[in-house]
C-alpha cells in the first residue's frame, strides 16, 4: 500500500510502511493516483484534498482527535478513517494534573521571581495559594482521559464531581468516587476545572462567557482538550480581569496565543504538551501504522471513528 505521510512520525513503528513517501500537505497540489493511505496529525483532509487521492482507502489520524478531518467528506468516497484512542491517556492525564498543581500552587510565577532576583523575602512572606488536597475538582467529559485524571485525584483526596452526555450507572460512580452534576452545576461547585471532551460541532465553545462566569472567584480552569472548547475571548477577560486562574495547553489559532495572557502571573501556558511523552507519542505511531497495515491486508481498520 502506497502511503503518504506528513511527517516523519516517531517511534520505530513509522519503519514498518514499505511504501511511505513524506510530504506536507501543503505541498500537495497535482492529482496522486498511485496514494492509498494518508497519515496525518490532525491537519485538515477536506474535499479538495480528496480530489487529489482518487485512489484513498484510508486517513490514518496520529492523534485521539480528528476535528480537522471531514469524516463525512471521506465515507462519501469509501475512505475510512481511524485515530489512536487510549495509547495517551496517561500522558495526558498527567499534563492536566501537572497544569491543576502548577496554577494552583503558583510554580511557574515562583520560579519566574526567583530567576529575576526578586526573591527577597523569607518562607513566610510568599504568596498564599488555596490549599488543593481536599478540594473540588469537576471534571468535564469523563471518558478516558476524563477517568485518567478521576483515578490521579484519589491521592489527593479530592471530592470529585463529573459531567458527560450520559451519566454513568451509580455502582461505577461509587467505584471511581465521584457525583454526577449537569455542567452548569458543575462550574459553580468546583474548586478546579479540567476539560476532557472531544472537539465536535457540540463542543465548540461549550465554555461560554455566561459559563465562565459561573465559576468562583479565585477558581481555576484547565484544558488539555482543545482550544476553541473555551470561548477563548471569554477567558482571556476573565484572566485579565485576574477573577480566576488556569492552565492551558491548547489553543483555537495554534501556534498563536493571545498576547493579552503572555505577561500574566494568573495563566501556566503549554504548547499543547497533552501527548508529549516517547512512551505515548511511539504508541500513537504504531497504532496510527497498524491501521494502515490492518488495510493494507484486507482487514478492517483497529480503530475507526465512524
Amino acid at each position: 500500500m502506497k502511503v503518504l505521510a506528513t511527517r516523519h512520525f516517531p517511534g520505530p513503528a513509522f519503519d514498518d510502511l514499505e511504501d511511505v513517501e513524506i510530504l506536507p500537505l501543503g505541498e500537495l497540489s497535482v492529482p496522486r493516483p498511485d496514494v492509498e493511505a494518508l497519515l496525518v496529525g490532525n491537519e485538515p483532509v477536506d474535499d479538495a484534498l480528496l480530489d487529489l487521492l482518487p485512489s484513498l482507502q484510508l486517513v490514518s489520524n496520529f492523534a485521539v482527535g480528528y476535528d480537522r478531518i471531514d469524516v463525512e467528506a471521506c465515507a462519501r468516497r469509501g475512505v475510512a478513517v481511524t485515530n489512536t484512542p487510549g495509547v495517551l491517556d496517561a500522558a495526558t492525564a498527567d499534563l492536566a494534573f501537572a497544569l491543576l498543581l502548577a496554577t494552583q500552587r503558583h510554580v511557574v510565577e515562583g520560579d519566574r521571581q526567583v530567576r529575576a532576583g526578586a526573591w527577597v523575602g523569607g518562607w513566610a512572606d510568599a504568596v498564599l495559594a488555596t490549599e488543593f488536597t481536599g478540594s473540588t475538582l469537576g471534571i468535564v467529559g469523563l471518558g478516558r482521559i476524563g477517568t485518567a485524571v478521576a483515578r490521579r485525584a484519589r491521592g489527593f483526596e479530592l471530592r470529585l464531581l463529573y459531567t458527560r452526555r450520559t451519566r454513568l450507572p451509580e455502582a461505577e460512580e461509587r467505584a471511581l468516587g465521584v457525583e454526577y452534576r449537569p455542567l452548569d452545576d458543575l462550574l459553580a461547585e468546583s474548586d478546579t476545572v479540567t476539560l476532557h471532551v472531544p472537539r465536535t460541532p457540540e463542543t465548540g465553545g461549550l465554555v461560554d462567557a455566561r459559563r465562565l462566569a459561573l465559576i468562583r472567584d479565585g477558581g481555576c480552569l484547565v484544558n488539555t482538550a482543545r482550544g476553541d472548547v473555551v470561548d477563548e475571548q471569554a477567558l482571556v477577560r476573565e484572566l485579565v480581569s485576574g477573577r480566576i486562574r488556569a492552565g492551558l495547553d491548547v489553543f483555537v489559532h495554534e501556534p498563536r496565543v493571545p498576547p493579552e495572557l503572555l505577561g500574566l502571573p494568573n495563566v501556566v501556558l503549554t504548547p499543547h504538551l497533552g501527548s508529549a511523552t516517547e512512551a505515548a507519542r511511539h504508541g500513537m505511531t504504531r497504532l496510527a501504522v497498524d491501521n494502515i497495515l490492518a488495510v493494507a491486508a484486507g482487514r478492517p481498520p483497529l480503530t475507526p471513528v465512524a
